[in-house]
């Protein structure tokens, strides 16, 4: 679905990102299938529930002082991003904020990431 040689995220397909070279996916690799990416570190987007995005399912990047917050609403874009959850994500300094399919998220949150943006990514890595 999305490969990039040049990285950080070097793949992703259904359930699972290859990220600097290590395996993230659901079959309990890594930090699993749901991820955050913040100042190139990953971790788990493990406040990810179902398929409406509640405001506190972004707590995460709260005071991180990223200035744009990409998401990867999945592969077939099932996860929704309410009019209150984007109001939460600028309220908490976010100046731009991208919704994205995942895979076209990577290569958004990639191209931003290599051009020195102050960056961060939560990418839903199924549905």
């Amino acid at each position: 679905m999305f490969n990039d040689s040049e990285g950080p995220i070097d793949s992703f397909d259904w359930g699972s990102f290859v990220i600097k070279g290590e395996m993230h996916s659901a079959d309990g690799e890594g930090v699993g299938k749901d991820i955050c990416i913040i100042d190139g570190i990953v971790t788990p987007w493990s406040a990810r529930k179902g398929h409406l995005l509640k405001p506190k399912m972004v707590s995460g990047i709260i005071g991180s002082g990223i200035e744009i917050l990409v998401i990867g609403n999945g592969v077939n874009g099932a996860l929704k991003v309410p009019e209150k959850t984007r109001k939460a994500i600028s309220d908490a300094g976010v100046s731009e904020l991208i919704i994205e399919r995942t895979p076209q998220a990577c290569a958004t949150f990639n191209r931003l990431y290599r051009e020195g943006e102050s960056v961060a990514l939560l990418a839903h890595g199924t549905c």
